[in-house]
């Protein structure tokens, strides 16, 4: 286990049982927000290839599908 998450270990069992859904929402939010911008990169590299499919060949043949 990285020194880190030794300390972070040892920082959640000192303080008030009280507080640990504080700790919980908070780890929550950053996981969220790293989910967030996977999506949002998974997004532009989906974006960045539509341009390759628009073309008047494929919009035509898609037309009379």
């Amino acid at each position: 286990m990285s020194t880190a998450k030794s300390i972070l270990i040892k920082l959640i069992d000192q303080i008030p049982e009280s507080q640990i859904p504080e700790v919980i929402d908070f780890i929550m939010f950053l996981k969220n927000k790293s989910d967030k911008q996977v999506f949002k990169d998974l997004v532009c590299a989906s974006e960045s290839s539509i341009g390759f499919w628009d073309n008047d060949i494929d919009d035509e043949v898609w037309n009379n599908v």
